[in-house]
């Protein structure tokens, strides 16, 4: 049997598509608008003293990326999970949060979200699995972005079954904030994201994770209703590690989507927002 080939919803739901060529075949480049307002500084006035009104500024993210993808290789495309993180990055940079902080962004895929985050922090790791090409996309995607990274930029892997490289370890033990966004697709990635996660944020400094998961729903003869699996799992499995964590002190909370939206996309209602504080004990 053929492995299932998915292709992103967004697609569908905004032409984001461009005319120019990509670098491989069978990719697409979509240019991602969104508004990037001006900092939250004192108001400014003009030479008359009338106020010097602010506006902000039309930008957009260039992405080059598969239009569709077998399951393992979904990193590849872009999906709508990374815009309401994108937000969110917006909304902590504008009030000063992201200032002097390390990020750390997990299944980056084509690096979206880190692109986003490197608007505001000090430094980005922006981590994925060696398969598929995916951390070559993301350099060269890099590459597209230049002028919106105003952060050191690094681009390393991190597979959730593996043991971290030395340097990798070095870039955690600094890190401030963790990211992730769309990285639950299945069981076995689940568990192996809640370990990562869990060995994160057990280690010193005391870290920050935001997660945005979208439910996808399914219809199941065991239930005779739709349910979100995946999203189930991933809460279940996160509930245990808390509850069986001695190396540090958990704080989870689901939070409110009522930040403004820059990115243009469809906020739907199945999109949630995770944040998770450690504080090694």
């Amino acid at each position: 049997m053929p492995e299932l080939t998915v292709t992103s919803e967004i697609y569908e739901e905004y032409d984001y598509r461009t005319k120019i060529t990509p670098s491989t075949e069978g990719n697409v480049i979509s240019e991602f608008p969104f508004i990037l307002p001006k900092s939250r500084n004192k108001p400014k006035f003009d030479e008359d003293d009338d106020l010097d009104v602010e506006r902000p500024e039309k930008e957009v993210i260039k992405i080059e990326h598969s239009s569709k993808t077998k399951i393992a290789l979904v990193g590849l495309q872009v999906w709508r999970g990374a815009f309401l993180l994108g937000d969110l990055l917006i909304h902590l940079g504008l009030s000063g949060r992201l200032a002097g902080k390390t990020i750390l962004e997990l299944g980056a895929g084509t690096g979206l979200t880190s692109f986003v985050a490197a608007l505001y922090a000090k430094k980005v790791i922006c981590t994925d699995i060696d398969i598929g090409g995916i951390l070559d996309l993301i350099k060269l995607n890099a590459k597209y972005n230049a002028k919106l990274i105003k952060s050191e930029f690094k681009v390393l892997p991190l597979d959730f079954t593996a043991t971290w490289s030395p340097q990798l370890t070095n870039e955690i033990n600094e890190t401030d904030i963790i990211i992730a966004a769309d990285v639950i697709y299945d069981d076995d990635v689940t568990a192996a994201f809640v370990t990562t996660i869990q060995k994160l944020l057990n280690t010193k400094p005391p870290k920050t994770l935001y997660i945005v998961l979208e439910k996808r729903y399914v219809f199941t003869i065991e239930h005779m209703d739709s349910v979100a699996p995946c999203y189930e799992t991933f809460l279940t499995l996160l509930d245990k590690v808390k509850g069986d964590n001695a190396h540090s002190v958990w704080t989870v909370q689901q939070l409110p989507l009522d930040f403004p939206k820059y990115f243009t996309y469809d906020r739907v209602k199945e999109l949630v927002l995770w944040k998770i504080s450690s504080q090694p004990t």
